[in-house]
């Protein structure tokens, strides 16, 4: 077998087609074709359905899959050991991490980390929901604990603690009242965030013990993690309340651009985790990436 047609057929499969596979390995979709019907001719079995909008693997191409990822990242991770010889780790560090960490965590950890290993490049994509990292094809993950992966290695970093915090402009306030109370957001204009998924998460607050859950309604429903810009500016032109991290609404906090509500009541939660498969032997630049933060002390930051 020729691991170069392996290695193929999972990127296929992973990017869910041959274009955007050979647009991520800098190849012609025609030879990553030719490649995987070279594979098939040896397997002597069908392992994709091909079709004129999508690529599918049929069922011996989907347990071949399964069976290939861990394997490959496991080769992968053994000729990486050699960069344990080098002077220098290099290779590629793919991360897989939500909005929020990478506005608030990572920006204070990849310029002096890339300045560190210059023969190191990061990859970093940015997805709020679950992820399989393995499957994926990432190094590592950073997720919070109830998004966590089972059996993984987790090592807090960043700030231990964050908070919501609930904010609209001070025009808005003067015209329609400042909330005493959570309950009383209900009548007022609020700026929503749904999931991925669709789901519209509720408002959540806390004070000695009391948790209030409010679904209020207002003019704007988006993607915090894609249009979080979009949720702010509309909060600082005096379109309604907004409930975002406080380290996004920071800035505008310390301007008075928006003005801190409810402030009591601000829901804390902890901090995030950097999230590895348990591998004997890590790959040279994931190796230099945790020893890196643990040194710089950027693992459990308070």
């Amino acid at each position: 077998m020729d691991l170069d047609e392996l290695a193929i057929f999972v990127a296929v499969v992973r990017a869910g087609g041959f274009r955007d596979a050979a647009r991520a390995g800098n190849a012609s979709a025609s030879s990553l074709s030719d490649a995987v019907r070279r594979l098939e001719a040896r397997l002597g079995v069908r392992l994709l359905h091909r079709t004129t909008r999508s690529i599918t693997p049929t069922e011996a191409g989907r347990r071949l899959f399964e069976r290939l990822t861990p394997a490959l990242a496991e080769i992968g991770a053994s000729l990486d050991e050699v960069n344990a010889f080098r002077d220098r780790p290099s290779g590629t560090l793919k991360l897989n991490v939500p909005a929020n960490v990478a506005r608030t965590v990572l920006p204070a950890v990849i310029v002096p980390f890339l300045k560190a290993y210059p023969d190191i490049k990061l990859e970093v994509t940015v997805e709020d929901g679950f992820i399989d990292i393995v499957a994926g094809g990432f190094d590592a993950g950073i997720r919070y604990d109830e998004r966590l992966a089972q059996d993984m290695i987790a090592l807090p970093i960043g700030p231990r603690m964050q908070r919501f915090a609930t904010a609209a402009a001070p025009a808005y306030l003067d015209a329609h009242g400042r909330p005493a109370h959570p309950r009383d957001l209900l009548a007022h204009a609020c700026l929503r965030g749904r999931f991925a998924g669709g789901t519209v998460p509720t408002w959540e607050f806390e004070r000695d013990g009391e948790i209030v859950r409010l679904d209020p309604t207002g003019p704007l429903l988006t993607r915090p993690s894609l249009t979080a810009d979009l949720m702010i500016d509309a909060a600082c032109g005096g379109l309604g309340v907004v409930s975002l991290f406080e380290d996004w609404l920071a800035p505008h906090l310390a301007s008075g651009a928006l003005e801190p509500i409810l402030q009591e009541w601000w829901p804390s939660f902890p901090g995030p985790f950097l999230y590895y498969p348990g591998r004997r032997y890590l790959p040279g630049p994931l190796r230099a990436f945790v020893d890196f933060v643990r040194k710089a002390g950027m693992v459990g930051v308070t």
